[in-house]
C-alpha cells in the first residue's frame, strides 16, 4: 500500500473576482503530522473548507488513497468525506453546548454505529445494544483524555481549553484517518497551548492517523509537526521541514517575520 493518504492537485477557489485558492497543490501521507502557516487571508482555512467539502471547488482534483484504492472527493459533501475518514475542527467552537459531552462524542459516533427505521422507531433490541456500544466507545475515549469527570456536563460549562479538547475528542470520534485542526490553540493560555502540543502528538501516535493544523502559535507548529507547507495570497509559498521554513528568507520576509 503507498503512503499516500491524500493528494490534492492544481485547487483553485474564486469568489467573483477573488482568487482566494491559487493553483494550490498539497500532499499528506499516512501517520504523518503536517502543519499549514501563512498570513491572515492567505487562504488556509479556505484551503481547508476545499478539501473537506465545505466549500466546493472552481477547479482542481482530491484523491483519497483508501484500502479499496483511490476515491475522488470532488463534489462530494462534508457527511460523504467524513464518512471516507476525514474530520476536522473549526476555528469558531461547533459544540452542541447544552447536550452533555458525553452525547456530543456519542452524536459524532452515530457513522459508524447506525440502525434501521424501524430498529429506531420501536426500539427493538439492536437499538438498545447500538446505544449501549456507543456509550461504552464514547467513555473509552472521554477516559483517554481525562474527560470522564465532565461527561455529563452540558459542553457549555467547560472551559475554553477542555471545550477544544472536546471537540478534537469529538472529531476522533468519527474515526478519521485524516485530521484538519483549525487554529486549535486559539485563545489558549500558555498551559493550555502546551497541554495541546502534548495532546496532538499523542493523537498521532496513539491513533496512527494523519493530523493536519493550521495554527498561528509558531512555538507549537514548530515544535509538533514533521512537515510546513506556507500559503500566501492564496498561493503556495514554501513547503519543506520546519528548520527548512526558518530559514527560508521568502518565508522569513512574508510571515515570521524574522522571528
Amino acid at each position: 500500500m503507498t503512503s499516500r493518504l491524500l493528494d490534492a492537485q492544481e485547487l483553485v477557489k474564486s469568489f467573483g473576482g477573488l482568487t482566494a485558492v491559487a493553483n494550490v497543490s498539497v500532499h499528506f501521507d499516512r501517520n504523518e503530522l503536517v502543519g499549514l502557516i501563512g498570513p491572515n487571508g492567505a487562504g488556509k482555512t479556505t484551503l481547508f473548507n476545499l478539501l473537506t467539502g465545505e466549500t466546493p471547488l472552481t477547479s482542481g482534483s482530491i484523491s483519497l488513497y483508501t484500502d479499496q484504492g483511490v476515491q475522488t472527493l470532488n463534489g462530494k459533501k462534508p457527511a460523504q468525506i467524513a464518512q471516507a475518514g476525514i474530520s476536522r475542527t473549526f476555528q469558531n467552537i461547533r459544540l452542541f453546548k447544552d447536550l452533555s459531552v458525553l452525547d456530543n462524542v456519542k452524536i459524532a459516533m452515530t457513522n459508524h454505529y447506525q440502525e434501521g427505521f424501524l430498529t429506531s422507531v420501536f426500539r427493538l433490541p439492536k437499538f438498545y445494544q447500538t446505544e449501549a456500544a456507543m456509550a461504552q466507545a464514547a467513555h473509552e475515549l472521554l477516559k483517554i483524555f481525562d474527560l470522564t469527570a465532565v461527561a455529563d456536563q452540558p459542553a457549555r460549562n467547560l472551559p475554553y481549553g477542555t471545550q477544544r479538547r472536546l471537540e478534537i475528542v469529538r472529531a476522533l470520534a468519527t474515526k478519521p484517518s485524516l485530521l484538519f485542526l483549525d487554529e486549535p490553540a486559539a485563545g489558549m493560555n500558555p498551559e493550555e497551548t502546551a497541554d495541546l502540543t502534548q495532546l496532538i502528538r499523542q493523537i498521532q501516535r496513539d491513533f496512527h492517523i494523519t493530523v493536519v493544523l493550521i495554527e498561528h502559535d509558531m512555538s507549537l507548529v514548530m515544535n509538533v509537526v514533521e512537515r510546513l507547507y506556507v500559503l500566501e495570497h492564496g498561493g503556495l509559498l514554501a513547503s519543506g521541514t520546519p528548520d527548512e521554513i526558518q530559514r527560508d528568507p521568502a518565508v522569513i520576509k512574508a510571515y515570521l517575520g524574522g522571528a
